[in-house]
């Protein structure tokens, strides 16, 4: 046996030996060897000269079919003739037992004595289909098959160049032959782990290149098993190799594609999408890749009904490139270039076709601007435009530099789908950011001026609209200057998204203003915009009705009594830190959401100390994530009393308590009102109360004149006594019993109360020139900068504003004949 042979452990015979008989001329058995033992079950001294026919059951049967398939053998009666296989029932000595054999006989030349192998039936059928399989794997040409040693070098295969118009592989060769040395290494690789360990692998895909640069490359799938010789040791490999190069290209761009329309749905930015598009077309199609747009759909715009050479500019978003940095020397991202004269190649893009085009003829195409648009080591170019609503909103261009080969129209017309599902989503983002920027607009139109200082309190906001992908929610706030110095303080969270939001937001703001010039209740003032949300929801489409309604807060602060009157539809509870940075949630029963109904709303009354911050807020707050999930409502009463402690403006705090909140933008709108509230010095306010009795009035004014002039104001004495003398007048005349009471506030005017128990409704009108009676409250509307009422539990209070400084409005004061 030779070297090679050795080493492939007795390569071709790795089965046990067959049983062999020797017989005589006249069928007796002459050699028996110890297979034969074993197989029948005597030894030789049992069978020596005995008929081989004996052992058998039957006569065997003559020109029976072959196990391997092929055509039945000759007769071996027939003079030099030989049995191409007998099927035959062997007997046992022992236990009687009979087994199933084949045999072969043949005679010896030249001693008229015959040969017989036989060996059990079960063994002689697998050694056939063995031998079948073997012949028909190698004489296909559709998969490859080769034998590999030990030492991996190839002992037989099927494999030629036109089977897979690859390089040959002849016997004796190593991988490495046929394919780059570091492919050929990964492949012996796992040769070597299934010749160690035994078990197959099957289905094993890689890349095959060629070794000369440039060629095409292949798709293998390779299965592999290890050969064992008689004793169970290793002795080869047997390798199957098929092609499966255009399945995996079709399962590639299928998950390609189905990438592709999953990502590029995922954001409503047209940067993102375009940055998004760029990386799924590299590296599976191409190895550099460029988005270039038409420069208005940055802002939401209309691309151009056609580029028009010369005219349109197109601005580059997005690149990607697996050859490392993009080149300083191409046009780099945000760079802004004309469309070059038209060409053909340009009126295919505008008729939605893709363009491939080579290095040379696009370098001829551009002239001296190729330096900026072709990147070194490029080869071949393909061209997608965008194209949806039948307008061109730019292109897609993928270059190729060392992948192998031109596009083919497989994958020309993969990347033109990807373009169209991009150039969807890239409209659809350039819609929203048109409406996001027009809801943006109409919102912070909208909105009240962020801060006010009052002498009620300070206040300060901060709005966050939503953002990455999500339309603004109609969040507001509100800081409404109230008479006799309260303010009413709002925060309110309208149903929905965009453009309707805000106009809703818009009107229920002008509403609750409308409501706050009335005075009302807090409770009072929620119910009114319930029954307005009500009205609302059935002027809307029936399609949308369901989503009409908003959450609100809204708050009453009066810095005289330091008492904090607040309601609640559904907002989360306001929290008061305390001067000594203490922080605790106000106790408000959170009624409904406006437009809910059946619901009656609570006011509750607290008492805050001057220098606390009541800090107002929406659920968008809630949804940050460094107060999202769990206790998140207890840290933010921690972070917001730990900024408080710092002694920042208002605007810093509320700006450190929302931080730039990291992680996924927000889906919600973020509304944060703080207030730092104040108390009015008790020595700027004066009450007296009186009987209701006419001689009352002149008291009224004695004690007016007397304040003003501790007060230093006696300058406008004689008018604000002429406006109690009037108000105490009407208030004793209509009030039907019971006190009256004058309440005198000095601030930036002079504020003037008289409150008296009658609910009825103080008229403004103009008296006759007969008549006696009928001018108190136009006098009082003369020499005042305004006036008005409001309601109590019981009685109403009618208030006066007059300036410090005499006609200080300016107006000719007008007084009645």
């Amino acid at each position: 046996m030779d070297e090679h042979a050795d080493a492939m452990g007795e390569p071709g015979f790795c089965f046990p030996a067959p049983a062999v008989a020797v017989l005589d001329e006249h069928g007796g058995i002459v050699e028996w060897s110890a297979e034969a033992e074993l197989l029948v079950g005597m030894a030789f001294a049992e069978v020596e000269g005995r008929p081989f026919d004996d052992l058998l059951t039957a006569p065997a049967t003559r020109k029976s079919q072959p196990v391997d398939g092929t055509h039945p053998g000759p007769d071996p009666a027939e003079p030099g003739g030989s049995g191409a296989g007998t099927r035959a029932v062997l007997a046992h000595s022992a236990a009687g037992g009979h087994t199933e054999i084949y045999l072969w006989d043949s005679p010896l030349i030249g001693h008229g004595r015959r040969l017989v192998l036989f060996v059990p039936f079960g063994q002689a059928l697998g050694w056939g289909h063995g031998l079948s399989f073997l012949n028909a794997v190698f004489g296909q040409d559709m998969v490859g098959m080769s034998f590999h040693d030990t030492d991996l070098a190839v002992v037989r295969t099927n494999i030629t160049p036109e089977m897979f118009g690859g390089p040959p592989l002849t016997p004796g060769d190593r991988l490495d032959a046929v394919m780059p040395t570091d492919d050929a290494a990964a492949v012996e690789a796992v040769l070597r782990r299934v010749l160690k360990t035994g078990v197959p692998i099957f289905g094993h895909e890689f890349q095959m290149r060629s070794r000369r640069p440039g060629e095409r490359q292949w798709t293998l799938s390779l299965s592999v098993m290890r050969m064992e010789n008689a004793r169970g040791e290793p002795a080869g490999l047997m390798v199957l190799v098929h092609d499966v190069t255009e399945q995996s290209r079709i399962r590639r761009h299928r998950d390609l594609l189905h990438r592709s329309a999953s990502r590029l749905g995922m954001s409503l930015d047209v940067t993102r999408t375009a940055r998004v598009l760029a990386d799924i077309v590299t590296p599976e199609l191409a190895n550099i890749a460029t988005v270039d747009l038409a420069q208005p759909i940055l802002s939401g715009g209309e691309p151009p009904q056609v580029f028009a050479a010369g005219e349109s500019d197109l601005v580059r978003i997005a690149v990607a490139s697996t050859d490392g940095p993009w080149p300083a020397e191409l046009l780099q991202v945000g760079g802004v270039y004309t469309v070059p004269p038209l060409s053909p190649q340009l009126r295919l893009l505008q008729k939605n076709r893709s363009v491939r085009l080579s290095r040379g003829e696009v370098t001829r195409a551009l002239g001296e601007r190729a330096a900026l648009f072709v990147p070194p080591g490029a080869h071949t170019l393909v061209v997608t435009p965008l194209h949806a609503r039948g307008r061109l909103l730019g292109t897609i261009a993928a270059w190729r530099t060392g992948q192998p080969g031109a596009f083919d129209d497989a994958e020309t017309e993969l990347l033109a789908e990807i373009g169209s599902r991009a150039a969807l989503a890239i409209d659809n983002a350039r819609r929203y950011a048109r409406e996001h920027r027009t809801a943006m607009a109409l919102q912070r139109r909208l909105l009240p001026w962020a801060t006010t200082d009052t002498p009620a309190a300070e206040t300060a906001a901060i709005y966050r609209p939503a953002h990455g992908g999500h339309a603004v929610s109609g969040d507001w706030f509100d800081a409404i200057p109230l008479p006799s110095l309260r303010v009413a303080l709002v925060v309110g969270d309208v149903f929905g998204h965009g453009l309707i939001a805000s106009a809703t937001m818009g009107r229920l703001r002008t509403a609750i203003q409308t409501f706050a010039d009335l005075e009302l209740d807090p409770a009072e003032v929620l119910t009114h915009i319930d029954d307005l949300v009500h009205r609302l929801a059935a002027e809307a489409p029936a399609a949308t009705r369901d989503v009409v309604g908003a959450t609100c807060l809204y708050a009453v602060y009066d810095p005289i009594t330091r008492r904090c009157t607040l309601a609640s539809a559904g907002q989360p509870p306001p929290v008061l830190i305390g001067p000594e940075g203490t922080p605790r949630l106000i106790d408000v029963n959170a009624g409904p959401p406006l437009g809910v109904g059946g619901v009656p709303y609570e006011s509750v009354t607290t008492e805050i100390e001057p220098g606390s911050i009541l800090a107002l807020y929406t659920d968008g707050v809630l949804g940050l994530e460094p107060y999202a999930d769990g206790d998140g409502m207890r840290r933010l009463q921690d972070e917001i009393a730990v900024q408080a402690r710092s002694r920042m403006t208002l605007d810093d705090i509320g700006r450190a308590v929302l931080g730039d909140a990291p992680g996924e933008p927000s889906r919600d709108d973020v509304t944060l009102l703080l207030s730092r509230m104040r108390e009015l010095p008790s020595g700027n306010v004066r009450s007296w109360r009186f009987p209701a009795d006419p001689n009352a009035v002149s008291e009224a004014r004695a004690v007016t004149r007397h304040q003003l002039h501790d007060w230093y104001l006696g300058d406008i004495a004689f008018t604000a006594e002429l406006v109690v003398s009037e108000l105490v007048t009407n208030a004793i005349r209509y009030a039907g019993g019971g006190p009256v009471e004058l309440r005198l506030i000095r601030d930036g005017a002079l504020i003037c109360e008289v409150t008296d128990p009658s609910n009825t409704q103080p008229r403004l009108v103009r008296a006759g020139d007969t008549d006696e009676g009928g001018r108190g409250l136009f006098i009082v509307a003369q020499f005042t900068t305004r006036w008005g009422c409001r309601y109590g539990r019981r009685g109403k209070t009618i208030w006066t504003e007059l300036p410090l400084v005499e006609n200080a409005t300016g107006q000719d004061m007008v007084l009645p004949d």
